[in-house]
């Protein structure tokens, strides 16, 4: 059984050295802070590689475990392997109920599949040239090397409504999320919505350049989002303001016939 939303999930952090960059492992832990407690903090790679020396100075840092994995043959990654193998061996005799992945590697997209097939939430961390298979197999994905070209992409799309309505996906989800949990008004908690949306995409609404949902909901002309009372406590409800419209119900049928107008034989 899963921990409640509202508990500290126990998180194990698996770094891909070879395929990250460690100057942005602040951001990562800083990130998985909101959703729980680091407790297995591991990066793998060939530690004699001199492209890994940036990864070096930040273990005693942030308490990484450094996993050697020699390069057996040339032209071949044993990291991936090692990774693999660590995954799985904590998913059977660790308590966790999270993973994060960081890296940039398809390859990693059955592993992602296998701890989600288990109940896992794997949270996804990696650059632009991540395949999307692998994006699309996390709970939640990230990208960490977003340089001024994606910055400039990323921010245009998120000043033009007429390009966030184009993305097919990312509104088929806002819909779907909306619709599922939406009340005879079609009003839905934001809140609410916000975890559907990540129990079933990894869309996140910094990736088009929000901090918040409800800035990315706000943005698309499509919905509406207010501030409503819940008892003492305000949330925030949002809609699809060209929602299909329900089939109005049907007139209850008069079940109660006069004993007058019944046949003599069933009287």
């Amino acid at each position: 059984m899963q921990k409640a939303d509202t508990e500290k999930k126990n998180i194990a952090l698996l770094i891909d050295a070879d395929n990250a960059p460690a100057g942005k492992i602040d951001f990562i832990i800083t990130e998985l802070a909101k959703y729980g407690v680091v407790n297995i903090r591991r990066a793998y790679g060939n530690w004699k590689n001199q492209a890994l020396i940036g990864w070096e100075r930040v273990l005693h840092e942030y308490a990484i475990q450094p996993v050697q994995q020699f390069d057996l043959v040339k032209g071949k990654n044993a990291t991936d392997m090692a990774l693999l193998i660590d995954a799985m061996d904590i998913l059977y005799t660790k308590n966790m109920e999270a993973f994060c992945l960081v890296s940039s590697d398809a390859d990693f997209t059955p592993l992602v599949h296998r701890l989600r097939a288990d109940g896992k939430e794997v949270i996804g961390f990696g650059g632009q040239k991540a395949p999307e298979p692998f994006v699309n197999s996390c709970s939640r994905f990230l990208y960490l090397d977003e340089d001024n070209r994606a910055k400039e992409v990323r921010m245009r799309r998120a000043a033009d409504p007429v390009q966030l309505k184009s993305d097919t996906k990312l509104m088929n989800v806002l819909r779907g999320a909306i619709e599922s949990l939406e009340d005879e008004e079609g009003w839905a908690s934001l809140g609410a919505v916000g975890t559907h949306i990540s129990n079933h995409s990894p869309i996140d609404p910094r990736n088009y350049g929000f901090k918040k949902l409800s800035d990315l909901f706000r943005k698309i002309d499509l919905f509406e989002v207010r501030e409503t009372k819940n008892g003492t406590q305000t949330i925030f409800v949002v809609r699809n303001k060209k929602r299909p419209k329900r089939p109005a119900a049907l007139p209850a049928s008069d079940a109660s016939i006069p004993a007058s107008d019944l046949p003599a034989a069933l009287s």
